[in-house]
């Protein structure tokens, strides 16, 4: 177990992500959010590099609009640090929106995680202390709830943590998704009030490709 993990004195908890990356990026005059770069690296690396350091057992992203660019980024990633594999679940309907891709993922973990990380590809400030700010959260929550939630003045943000028992909750209901599980049970939330902006802030338009430092090449 890596010194990060036990620094939030949790070694026994077993962490799995979830990275939605199945979007169309309309607005970006369709453009794969996960393949814009910084510093000359995607966001899809710079998060999984960011995340490599928590040791997740699983770690999976769901791929729809794009999918073969993206998938093609996994397999280098893949090739450059094999001792975290990512692997890829393809949404056959990405046009139904990102609950559908949401859903498709939970479907799709097979690991006996004890925490599952759901978040976005499109958010480039978020980084190791975001993921640990999150799961040190997670470790010091009371024990009747279940789930982190990050909010910013009052803002929702993501990456989302839940409990496995709360995703397997969630699995035996046809059709259910977080947001909405989460909206029935608030009781069950952790609410993370901080105001790191990174938590909100995200990728929709060109000008927030200028505004982020981003290149879409």
């Amino acid at each position: 177990m890596t010194a990060a993990r036990d620094s939030l004195n949790m070694p026994s908890m077993r962490l799995a992500i979830l990275l939605l990356a199945a979007g169309e990026g309309s607005r970006l005059g369709g453009y794969p959010k996960a393949l814009l770069k910084r510093g000359g690296e995607s966001l899809l690396k710079r998060f999984y590099l960011s995340a490599q350091h928590l040791r997740p057992i699983e770690f999976k992203v769901v791929t729809g609009f794009y999918s073969e660019a993206i998938e093609s980024e996994v397999r280098s990633l893949n090739q450059e640090a094999p001792d975290i594999l990512l692997d890829c679940i393809r949404n056959p309907s990405p046009e139904l929106g990102q609950s559908s891709s949401v859903r498709l993922g939970l479907e799709s973990m097979k690991s006996e995680f004890d925490i599952l990380m759901i978040a976005l590809c499109d958010q480039p400030n978020i980084g190791a202390p975001e993921m640990e700010s999150l799961l040190k959260q997670f470790s010091h929550r009371p024990p009747d709830q279940e789930m982190i939630l990050p909010l910013v003045h009052g803002q929702r943000g993501n990456p989302v943590l839940f409990s496995k028992k709360v995703v397997d909750d969630i699995l035996k209901i046809p059709g259910m998704v977080p947001r909405a599980y989460m909206d029935r049970h608030p009781g069950l939330v952790k609410t993370f009030e901080t105001g790191n902006q990174a938590y909100i802030l995200d990728v929709d338009t060109k000008t927030d490709i200028q505004k982020l430092g981003l290149d879409a090449v």
